[in-house]
């Protein structure tokens, strides 16, 4: 798989993720993908100061994101 198809599956994971933080105010933005392997992410809106953004980066993010590109070893949360 291309660097390219790389960040289109991680964008297609992270569009079928996003209506679910948007139902809770929130949002997600990808910053950029370090050697195919990992996701760098920022949360937004109301998932910046959720108490479970952790739970929700580990559970819901990162295993939709490994669904459509297995080869990602992990996704951080990039805090500005």
């Amino acid at each position: 798989m291309t660097s390219e198809e790389v960040r289109l599956n991680v964008e297609k994971a992270l569009d079928e993720i996003r209506p679910f933080l948007k139902s809770d105010g929130g949002d997600i933005s990808l910053l950029g993908i370090e050697e195919d392997r990992v996701v760098k992410v920022q949360l937004l809106g109301a998932c910046v100061g959720c108490t479970v953004n952790q739970m929700t980066l580990k559970s819901g993010v990162e295993m939709t994101i490994k669904k459509y590109a297995p080869q990602i070893e992990k996704v951080l949360n990039i805090e500005k």
